[in-house]
């Protein structure tokens, strides 16, 4: 099938009830998704290849696959550009306080 005819398949994006604590502390426990982030913790959206982490697109890919299969960030196509944006509210009900706690412990230890 030629490559421009081939579809990608749409992401998974767990509902705000089936986020899970352990997945979410999973995928806070990276230095990289941690950066990512703190950054959209700051703005509310950001193109995909602005954020400033130091590691191949692959490897970026492989951290927002593990931050949005845990429920942690949302990605929407906007021309050829992926925009992602973090679930705050959702996981502001799902779990209180508990991104703010760990964005303002990382920080403090930057």
């Amino acid at each position: 099938m030629p490559r421009a005819s081939r579809r990608r398949e749409a992401p998974h994006y767990p509902e705000a009830a089936d986020i899970d604590l352990l997945d979410v502390l999973h995928a806070l426990s990276d230095p990289t998704r941690m950066t990512i982030v703190e950054t959209l913790s700051a703005e509310p959206e950001r193109a995909c290849g602005t954020f400033p982490v130091d590691v191949a697109p692959s490897t970026l890919s492989h951290h927002f696959k593990v931050l949005r299969e845990a429920g942690l960030i949302r990605h929407r196509e906007e021309a050829n550009r992926r925009l992602t944006t973090l679930r705050a509210t959702d996981l502001e009900d799902r779990f209180p306080g508990l991104l703010a706690t760990v964005v303002t412990a990382y920080r403090s230890t930057k």
